[in-house]
């Protein structure tokens, strides 16, 4: 979607002019380092969706939730709906690119509580994705070990990789953005070359592929529900699951050049690049199954792993593995700049317990450090219950997806209900707004409610979906926290109040 220069009724769109005077405007003086291009700002929402990731972890959840035929249909049909949330998206964060993005949208939109909400659930879903990922590179780079070395994958172990991987992306985080947007540069081209090499591989070695018809029409449940339909709602979420994080464009906005435009773009083109990309990845391993069952029972614990096995032998899978796990590194390190971004941008309008100290931004890298080491540590406590539980792994990626995907929906329907009141920024999308939007709203809605539903039958305490009990925790906490900071939260009406300069200041160690 290129930028719109046709009027629209009510406010017209606004002309592009400079970022640090907008930022000025919107309330913030700039205390971040504004190193990041427009390749760069779609490259992290790129890296963040990595199809690498999402597709990879959760490839056995899909061979059990209907299959093949809701792996590739669903992945079509998700990614459309998710391209309408993202463009919905893409034009409110042209009108207010800031670090807070979605909160500060649907505050500037719809007053303090609803930027409060919004600002947790944003912040839930972001710490989950950071659970999500680096606990699936744990698990890839677990499969590898064991394929090498004999290496087994308890779930101890696991958690140790986990935490290793937590402490590099930290550490990766702390010497700028700079660095940051260097690895997400890179991360595009691994992300398309290794599709491109794992599909080819796939299609060219193997003697045995499986038919057309079993890749976009064979029916899987393994779930014990017997309701085909509802089968299939659930196996959605391996495809909105990997479609989550593209906010990190709008997160980056105030370290980006030209954000208005550039952060809006980087939305759209890291969703439909990711969609082409992910439905050929999907695809080629589907072709390549040797052992449908075998697959799923893996020693290894990763179905793909099982695949590449199967298809190309060890050393084959070895290579394979490498390109996954090094892909599911980079989207984990681009996830935790996001978050420690959210994390400081709500620190800093007093919302989070402790925020004069998680808006501190080092005067060295312009980055904000206690921000980052917070991210990493949430996220680390949310993929605890992997230890005891097997399915733990489907809840925190649940959790990300019904904290975050309600996130996007709000500043966009705060935007429709907005109607003239709304001033676009000067990438919009001129008539095709308000269908676009609604059809967005809609979705998030039907998605919401699916992924707090039960994934398996019977519904036992291993078995259950905690996505719903991590969204209630969070709701009741926002809500008692609310008592507590709502005298100090708040987003600033415009730069310049002495009492607000003071306290950003403060921050600059």
């Amino acid at each position: 979607m290129s930028v719109s220069t046709s009027p629209r009724k009510g406010a017209g769109p606004r002309a592009p002019e400079d970022e640090e005077q907008r930022l000025r405007e919107l309330g913030y003086q700039p205390v971040l380092a504004r190193r990041m291009g427009g390749f760069g700002n779609f490259a992290i929402s790129f890296s963040v969706i990595s199809i690498l990731s999402g597709c990879m972890t959760l490839y056995g959840f899909g061979m059990s939730t209907g299959g093949p035929a809701v792996m590739l249909w669903g992945w079509a049909g998700v990614g459309l709906f998710v391209l309408c949330v993202g463009m919905a998206l893409a034009e409110v964060t042209s009108a207010y690119p800031t670090s807070g993005a979605l909160y500060y949208m649907a505050d500037r939109l719809g007053g303090r509580k609803w930027g409060w909400y919004t600002g947790w659930l944003n912040l839930l879903g972001l710490l989950g994705a950071i659970a999500g990922i680096d606990y699936g590179a744990a698990l890839f780079t677990g499969a590898l070990m064991k394929i090498q070395w004999g290496f087994t994958p308890t779930p101890g172990k696991t958690m140790i990789i986990f935490v290793c991987i937590l402490l590099l992306h930290a550490v990766i985080n702390l010497f700028g953005v700079r660095l940051v947007s260097v690895l997400n540069s890179v991360s595009v081209w691994w992300h398309l070359a290794g599709v491109a090499v794992i599909v080819s591989v796939l299609a060219i070695v193997p003697s045995h592929h499986q038919s057309p018809s079993f890749v976009f029409t064979e029916f899987v449940n393994d779930t014990g529900w017997h309701n085909p339909l509802y089968v299939a709602a659930i196996g959605l979420l391996l495809a909105q699951y990997t479609f989550c994080g593209y906010d990190a464009s709008a997160h980056l906005s105030e370290e980006t050049s030209n954000a208005s435009v550039s952060a809006a773009r980087g939305i759209v083109r890291a969703i439909w690049v990711s969609w082409v990309a992910g439905f050929v990845l999907l695809a080629g391993l589907t072709f390549a199954i040797q052992d449908y069952a075998g697959t799923q029972k893996s020693e290894t614990g990763v179905p793909p792993a099982q695949i590449l096995i199967d298809a190309l032998g060890t050393s084959g899978a070895t290579a394979m593995l490498l390109i996954v796990i090094a892909a599911q590194l980079f989207c984990g390190n681009a996830e935790v700049a996001a978050a420690s971004r959210m994390v400081f941008a709500f620190s800093r309008d007093n919302a989070l317990p402790g925020s004069s100290l998680w808006r501190k931004v080092s005067a060295r890298t312009q980055t904000p450090v206690p921000a980052v080491w917070l991210s990493v540590i949430v996220a680390g406590v949310l993929a605890l219950p992997s230890l005891y539980s097997a399915t733990a792994y489907g809840a925190v990626t649940a959790i990300n997806v019904i904290g975050i995907t309600p996130a996007y929906a709000i500043p966009v329907f705060l935007k429709l209900r907005a109607k003239g009141r709304f001033q676009p920024g000067p990438w919009h999308l001129g008539r095709w707004s308000k269908p676009v939007g609604w059809i967005a709203v809609v979705w998030v809605a039907i998605v919401t409610v699916l992924f707090l539903l039960p994934q398996s039958s019977p519904v036992t305490i291993d078995s259950m979906n905690y996505a719903s009990i991590a969204l209630v925790a969070v709701l009741v906490l926002a809500t008692v926290w609310w008592f507590v900071a709502r005298r100090s939260y708040g987003t600033p009406s415009a730069y310049g109040n002495a009492r607000e300069q003071a306290e950003i200041e403060e921050g600059i160690v």
